[in-house]
């Protein structure tokens, strides 16, 4: 059996100290390719370092919404010249809105669509971080798309929107992107989710170090490792084998990111 993490943050100090016996543990969990997301340029070194001592990762470059605010004359030069010049990366993100922490959302939207220029430029697909603004990010994908005419791919990553907003996102062709938080008892929106999703646009992931799924949700730190735990609760919803699960999400990883296992 085989499993596709689609979203870790493993260059984050928590992670320094034993890396190598993290490892380990996603090996031995089946875990054979891990897309290493980026939350702003500040990390592409750290992250670039780790995609090239793994054979087994992958990674994006991009500003998340949350840091929209470092966003410089350059940064977008940054983005595009890094993931146009390394093979290894993949996608263009963690980018989006984050309505929920953050006020800030005219330099939000801004961030959002110059990664989303550079994103149809390479032919990359992005990842979504969406929170607490589903309406706002369906209506810029729309009318990016309606402008341009260029399809954008992606992820909506950590999903945690209702089954009514998560088939705007299927109906624009996106994948959808499970984690821990489906392992909650009361993640009933989440849960209805999962059981809807089309089989071809599900994905899965940890998002670690954050949000450990249930049985681990006790423990501070999330790892790669767990996503096991993610494919077991959306198999039991779906009422489908583990197994089924894992080479679906699997080759879906595949088709949108371009890996060859």
């Amino acid at each position: 059996m085989q499993l596709i993490d689609t979203h870790v943050h493993i260059n984050f100090d928590t992670f320094s100290p034993d890396l190598a016996a993290v490892r380990s543990r996603w090996q031995q969990a089946g875990v054979v390719h891990l897309v290493h997301s980026c939350v702003e340029p500040a990390e592409f070194s750290s992250i670039q370092a780790i995609a090239h001592q793994f054979p087994e990762v992958s990674f994006a470059v991009g500003l998340h919404p949350l840091d929209a605010d470092k966003w410089q004359s350059d940064t977008g030069e940054k983005i595009q010249s890094l993931a146009s010049s390394d093979s290894k990366v993949v996608a263009i993100g963690e980018m989006g809105l984050d309505f929920y922490k953050a006020d800030n959302y005219e330099q939000q939207r801004l961030v959002f669509e110059a990664q989303l220029a550079i994103a149809c430029e390479l032919n990359l697909p992005v990842i979504i971080h969406c929170r607490d603004a589903a309406v706002a990010v369906r209506e810029i994908l729309q009318k990016w798309q309606g402008h341009t005419g260029d399809k954008i791919r992606g992820v909506m990553h950590c999903w945690g929107g209702t089954p009514e907003e998560t088939q705007w996102f299927i109906d624009l062709g996106f994948y959808i992107s499970f984690s821990g938080t489906v392992t909650f008892k009361n993640a009933k929106a989440i849960q209805a989710s999962a059981m809807m999703v089309k089989s071809d646009r599900l994905l899965i992931e940890t998002d670690c170090p954050f949000l450990a799924p249930v049985p681990k949700r006790g423990e501070k730190r999330n790892e790669p490792a767990y996503v096991r735990y993610v494919a077991e609760q959306i198999a039991a919803l779906r009422q489908e084998t583990i197994e089924a699960i894992s080479a679906q999400t699997t080759q879906n990883a595949c088709e949108l990111f371009g890996l060859v296992l």
